[in-house]
């Protein structure tokens, strides 16, 4: 792997659509997203002098993908995690259990598929590439988003992408200025507003979807009515793609990168199944909602690395890099993985829409316009930081004493009863 510095520059040259670096001789080609760029900051380069003195080529080869793929990352010591949970769900031990090792062996593999689908877009180029990346970057969410839907857990589902949106908007990009601020207390720092224009109109735009079904709700006023909302319909017609780019020197080659994202997403999908499974089990072990669970935990350990990438980043006062991990990851979710969730529940027969009842609505638009206003003037201090993390402390404990809303099936039962009450 390159050194920081070189990881940096890279993104530079990205940012100026690929100029030569300096002091590198060699152009970088635009395309390497933020999204990569912090996530590679909790890599760490490996040691294959060892390695490369085996004599048989085969099983040099598999060891220094070992080295490179398991071993390649800060949060290795959080491995072991994955063969425990899957122990811990083999043994039957408690559910609860089996939910925390699962969340904990999520927050390396999440990265690690990040690592991979850079390396793969080195040989399938910049167009390809980019749609792997939009579409891998968020497989965690989107891993979890299915199986969620499979079970007929719609709030389960919605909750998570929620969580996603707001966890980037407030706490990352909260903890990227309150941090970067504070070590660069006695520096102007600057960011390119343009960019944050953009992903905060995006937000505005995803978050007109929301409200449009909500407003549907309030104006309905009885039972039949209310179940001839045209808000599921409204929720299908409508679909966007946010893809980047991602390119890196490879460590790997092209099949064995494949062949280990692969490996990895079965893992991930068979994790995401036990999260899934167990999440009731462990709101009523802990204690905590199923909506403080869904909208705080789970978006925490699935962007864990690119979480702390970002804040890395800010302390070093490259700001633009942290404001596209966090405002591009909310875009992405807002824009890319919430319709393509609206599709998959379409094409399985499970109704989801974009309605995401009025307190989860609420805390998104004022999340959003908070956000903007935040962004406004293209510079950053760490008060600014604060108030975001202020905001997302508030809604994570509106969440956690407020319990997960009756379902679409249960409104109806309690609106055709009071009707009949009434009458």
């Amino acid at each position: 792997m390159e050194p920081n510095n070189a990881q940096e520059a890279a993104y530079m040259g990205m940012e100026n659509g690929g100029i030569l670096l300096k002091g590198s001789g060699k152009e970088v080609r635009p395309g390497r997203t933020a999204h990569n760029v912090s996530s590679s900051s909790l890599r760490k380069k490996s040691d294959l002098q060892s390695i490369s003195k085996i004599r048989f080529g085969l099983l040099r080869n598999i060891l220094a993908n070992l080295q490179e793929v398991i071993l390649g990352t800060k949060l290795a010591v959080l491995f072991p995690a994955v063969p425990l949970a899957i122990v811990a769900h083999v043994y039957g031990f408690g559910r609860e259990w089996v939910f925390a090792l699962s969340l904990l062996a999520l927050t390396p593999l999440a990265e690690r598929v990040s690592f991979l689908t850079e390396q793969i877009a080195y040989y399938t180029g910049p167009t390809v590439g980019g749609l792997l990346n939009a579409t891998c970057g968020n497989a965690t969410e989107m891993i979890i988003a299915i199986l969620a839907l499979s079970q007929n857990k719609i709030e389960v589902v919605k909750y998570s992408l929620l969580g996603s949106i707001l966890s980037n908007l407030l706490l990352v990009l909260g903890t990227s200025l309150f941090c970067g601020g504070l070590a660069n207390i006695n520096k102007e720092q600057k960011f390119d507003r343009k960019q944050a224009d953009v992903n905060c109109f995006l937000l505005l735009l995803g978050l007109l979807c929301h409200i449009l079904p909500l407003l549907f709700k309030f104006s309905a006023k009885t039972a039949a009515q209310i179940a001839a909302l045209p808000t599921l319909n409204l929720s299908r017609d409508s679909e966007e793609d946010d893809a980047e780019n991602s390119e890196e020197v490879p460590v790997i080659g092209f099949w064995s990168g494949f062949g280990w994202l692969i490996g990895m997403t079965v893992v991930i999908a068979l994790l995401s199944e036990y999260v899934v499974g167990t999440i009731e089990a462990a709101s009523d072990s802990w204690g905590v909602s199923v909506s403080f669970i869904s909208i705080i935990l789970l978006p925490i350990v699935g962007n864990a690395a690119e979480h702390a990438g970002a804040v890395i980043f800010a302390f070093k006062n490259k700001l633009d890099i942290s404001l596209g991990v966090a405002l591009g990851s909310a875009t992405q979710i807002s824009m890319f993985v919430v319709p393509l969730c609206v599709i998959v529940s379409w094409i399985m027969g499970v109704e989801m829409d974009l309605d995401f009842n009025t307190t989860e609505t609420g805390c998104l638009a004022i999340s959003i316009i908070i956000t903007a206003f935040t962004l406004q003037d293209g510079t950053s201090h760490y008060m600014k930081g604060l108030v975001l993390l202020l905001c997302y402390i508030v809604i994570g404990a509106c969440f956690a004493v407020i319990g997960t809303p009756p379902n679409k099936a249960n409104i109806m039962n309690i609106a055709t009863t009071s009707t009949n009450i009434v009458f």
